[in-house]
């Protein structure tokens, strides 16, 4: 349990504190026209916008019952909006599943591909352990594809280090 405490106990960068976009600036457009960066803890998503969002990704489709159904239990969700003018479209979105007490997992983390490399999913990030911090909650897990997984050692996320505690069931794995 040491190694959970020593990622929370630790301060962050100066580095990670000063490249991060503020909430709510202007980030300019391509077409020379302001818009802003919302983040939201509203649960009440359009299923079917934040498809497209991972469609634009490129991951498999999901049942869209079974997508509803996993953000109004989730814990916490935190959702990324672009905003221009009277215009609003979600281009980010995480989520975590939580016993309430000691531990969450985070799922679901994208940034639409027209909004990646500039440090809006490491904001967005910050966002959802910063709220689960602020619910106490220490042990924070995540699952990650490999090609991401250098994006999320920059966030201070560790395999675990004493060994895999982790393990998966599967239908059909008889």
């Amino acid at each position: 349990m040491s190694f959970w405490k020593s990622l929370f106990n630790s301060q962050p960068t100066a580095s990670a504190t000063t490249t991060s976009p503020s909430l709510g600036s202007p980030v300019e457009r391509d077409n020379g026209s302001e818009s802003k960066i919302i983040f939201s803890k509203e649960k009440d998503i359009d299923v079917y916008e934040l498809e497209e969002l991972c469609d634009a990704v490129g991951w498999s489709r999901r049942p869209i019952r079974k997508v509803k159904k996993a953000i109004q239990h989730s814990f916490l969700v935190i959702s990324m909006w672009e905003q221009r003018g009277a215009y609003r479209r979600l281009i980010g979105f995480s989520r975590a599943t939580s016993d309430h007490a000691f531990n969450a997992t985070i799922w679901d983390v994208v940034v639409h591909p027209e909004f990646q490399g500039r440090g809006l999913g490491k904001e967005l990030m910050r966002q959802i352990i910063k709220e689960l911090r602020s619910e106490d909650i220490s042990n924070i897990t995540l699952f990650a594809d490999p090609h991401v997984v250098d994006f999320y050692r920059q966030l201070g996320f560790r395999p675990d280090p004493e060994g895999i505690k982790g393990m998966f069931w599967y239908p059909n794995s008889r």
